[in-house]
């Protein structure tokens, strides 16, 4: 049949609707078969009411518009003494859609994929949508892996022309991947290529990471992650042949096959720059990360034509665009590389536009932007923007965009989007540790107070050593260029009974106020005044030092005017699970004169991370401290160092290294005035969950020594060397919904008589 009868058939399908017609004056109108609809909707549709004349054409009009309702399978127009009499036959409606047999998906969830398909209860019933749902059910299924999955569809008519479907679903079990085979691997071992692989074939954690299901998707990006592998190692002609995947029978193994051609290695034989460089040559080839003579890697060319371009983005060169060209020998196995550099035209930003912070104030988005309006555009400048409205955490997601002004070649807009997130907290929150035993906190915490910036905390945490309530206010930008001021007033109360330490208790009361001074991106500088007031309890087994230091056995009062001062530099990606950077932190606190006490403690931190590869972290971290009294008094006890315990040596008891005194036959730990640790670690994933953001294994070594200080009538006398002590171990790391949680095995590997060691600890939640 041509197409260009298809019309024609049409309106005689219509023409077939409604006899021809004699004009006449329509007296009345009436309508039949109708079960669900209302007679006045199919009025609305008609062209003529009572009064007017009806004719054929009018008719057919009719039945388009009625037909066109979807409604209906059938209209007919008809006369019957000057009766319009509209006839219809309705189509089915569905009263309801039920599911059975359905266990991996919710029926709810199910109805409202449905529904994205035009298939719902109260909808009309159409046959081509039920298959097209029930297509789309198997597909869901399809995509868990449940090949053997089979979907029948049943309708049921019901009373006043509707109809009732039913799934009828047999999910049958997962199919796993039997068998990934590459072929054709010559350099390379087939285990070692499968690493870099999401699917894999049934493991021990397979289960949770549902890693051992065929995905089209994965397998797509698996192919891709292998050619990038194979280009980063040489092989400049590497190619996938052909991918082959095939199911059993019985729909419960699947095996894949990769077929590749490896060819040569190649070496890069010579690099050149061309273009408009803008900057010095010397310059550019620092940036260059492939020199002639190195095998080639495809990361590392696409590495240098990035940092080149962010080079000259930084000098305002926005549309920069740097293209590495290759000249291959194929007989010699090298390849040339041509970078050509065209700058463009030099930008600047005309306008920062910022949208989405409803609650936030503009003047809290714009003092974090390193970018100025009317400023030559910087890219380094709006990356650091963007990481700092991140590290905010006001907002769940940051986009900012430079498009070009229209009608210009020489500017830009800069349009910042946020997405505001709540910003303030009650928490409720529950620890377990070795040491202190449960741990219960309650806070109420607004870090964007009546959308200014700055931040208000309520905290009380309760434990078996400390227990603490404080109420803080900090405002991060006190003066226009970030001069942070705060105020905090707390009061603190330790019990030291369950340590291995000298037994004494204190209570503290105070407030102060402390400044923040950024130095510059990743640098600070802070300081505070601090007054407080401390009470000192003692019992009769106290340690003689601490009845020397009241005065008395049964405990004193000490008030203080402290001063505190402090340096950080932290350049960690992460700081939870780091993988690289520095962190320094460098504290100082000082007991002014003309109170009761009058002492000074430094400490300094020091904890640099290395990533060896993508899965491996070496960390050394070194901790020093220094303490010590200036004025008539000894310096105060309960200042002094610890050292031990899963935060410093492991495989030692918490706090139980250093000088130590015996009382009704029991040796306890006193602390010192001087203090060492070193620790190196080396972190490493959970086998099986390699790509995990919240679980991390470590091998450490650990040492440390406390020392200094008071002696009394003792004639011993405490060195570094005499209480320098060493472990090795394991531990684990997970940051679970409750906290992080920490579980160490140490082994102490110097031991000495009077030693408290504790070859397992952990620690669940926050400490305070």
């Amino acid at each position: 049949m041509k197409l260009r009868h298809i019309p024609l058939l049409i309106l005689g399908l219509y023409g077939s609707s409604a006899l021809a017609l004699e004009p006449f004056v329509v007296k009345d109108i009436r309508v039949e078969g109708i079960q669900r609809t209302e007679a006045g909707t199919i009025f609305n549709y008609l062209p003529v009411k009572v009064g007017e004349t009806m004719n054929d054409d009018k008719a057919t009009q009719a039945i388009k518009a009625l037909y066109g309702t979807g409604f209906f399978k059938d209209v007919r127009i008809e006369a019957d003494n000057d009766v319009l009499v509209v006839s219809v036959q309705e189509r089915s409606a569905i009263a309801q859609i039920e599911f059975s047999g359905n266990k991996s998906f919710p029926s709810d969830k199910m109805k409202e994929g449905l529904k994205q398909i035009g298939l719902a209860e109260g909808l009309i019933f159409d046959r081509s949508m039920l298959d097209r749902a029930e297509q789309e059910v198997k597909r869901q299924y399809l995509s868990q892996g449940k090949y053997g999955a089979s979907v029948k569809t049943i309708v049921t008519p019901l009373e006043r022309n509707r109809v009732a479907v039913r799934f009828e679903i047999e999910e049958g079990i997962i199919a796993k991947i039997h068998t990934i085979n590459i072929v054709g691997n010559q350099a390379f071992e087939s285990e070692d290529l499968l690493e870099q692989f999401q699917l894999k074939t049934p493991g021990w954690m397979s289960w949770w990471k549902k890693d051992d299901q065929y995905s089209k998707q994965k397998l797509s990006a698996d192919l891709e992650t292998l050619r990038s592998f194979y280009m980063d190692q040489g092989y400049l002609e590497f190619n996938i042949d052909s991918t082959q995947i095939s199911i059993t029978p019985d729909k419960r193994d699947i095996y894949i096959t990769i077929n590749i051609t490896e060819g040569e290695k190649y070496t890069v034989s010579e690099v050149k720059l061309a273009g408009e460089l803008i900057m010095p040559e010397a310059e550019a080839r620092n940036l260059l990360k492939v020199q002639a003579g190195d095998v080639f890697n495809r990361q590392k060319v696409t590495e240098s034509s990035k940092l080149i371009g962010d080079r000259l983005g930084n000098d305002g060169y926005a549309f920069s665009n740097v293209n590495a060209v290759p000249e291959v020998n194929k007989e010699k196995h090298t390849v040339a590389f041509t970078f050509f550099v065209d700058p463009g035209r030099r930008v600047y930003v005309r306008r920062i536009n910022l949208t989405g912070n409803i609650r936030t104030r503009d003047e809290v988005l714009r003092r974090e932007m390193r970018q100025l309006e009317s400023a030559w555009y910087g890219a380094e400048k709006i990356a650091n923007s963007k990481e700092r409205l991140n590290r905010l955490g006001f907002f769940s997601d940051v986009n900012l965009e430079t498009p070009a002004v229209p009608g210009t070649t020489d500017q830009v807009d800069m349009n910042v989007n946020v997405t505001e997130k709540s910003t303030g907290s009650i928490q409720f929150g529950a620890g377990v540790s070795s040491s202190e035993g449960i741990v219960l906190s309650v806070g109420i915490n607004q870090s964007n107070f009546l959308g200014t910036g700055n931040r208000v905390a309520l905290n009380v945490n309760t434990g078996k050593i400390n227990t603490t309530y404080s109420l803080s206010y900090t405002n991060p930008y006190y003066t226009a260029d970030g001069i942070s001021r705060g105020f905090d007033v707390y009061r603190r109360d330790i019990n030291t009974s369950s340590l291995n330490i000298g037994n004494y208790d204190t209570s503290s009361y105070g407030g102060g106020v402390r400044f923040g001074i950024p130095l510059a991106e990743r640098d600070a500088l802070n300081f505070g005044l601090n007054f407080d007031y401390t009470k000192i309890g003692l019992a009769a087994g106290s340690p003689q030092r601490y009845q020397d230091y009241c005065g008395n056995t049964t405990g004193c009062e000490n008030t203080t005017m402290r001063a505190d001062l402090g340096w950080v530099h932290d350049t960690r990606d992460n700081v939870l699970f780091p993988n690289k950077g520095v962190m320094q932190r460098l504290t100082g606190e000082i007991g002014l004169p003309g109170l009761d006490q009058e002492y000074y403690k430094i400490e300094y931190r020091h904890t640099w991370y290395k990533d060896i590869t993508k899965s491996l972290t070496f960390m050394l971290n070194g901790d020093i401290g220094y303490a010590g009294s200036y004025g008539n008094r000894p310096f105060p006890f309960f200042k002094n160092f610890y050292a031990g315990g899963v935060d410093s040596v492991r495989g030692f008891r918490t706090s139980s290294l250093g000088p130590q005194e015996s009382s009704s036959g029991v040796n306890y730990s006193t602390g010192g005035t001087r203090r060492v640790v070193g620790n190196a670690e080396l972190f490493f994933p959970v086998p099986g969950l390699k790509d995990s953001k919240q679980f991390r294994l470590s091998a450490f070594m650990d040492a440390g020594s406390v020392w200094g200080g008071y002696t009394g009538n003792s004639t011993t006398k405490y060195g570094a060397s005499d209480n320098l002590r060493y472990s090795v171990g394991l531990g684990v790391s997970w940051y679970s919904p409750f906290g992080p949680i920490k579980l160490v095995v140490g082994q102490p590997l110097n031991k000495k008589p009077g030693d408290n060691v504790r070859m397992l600890d952990f620690q669940m939640g926050t400490q305070f």
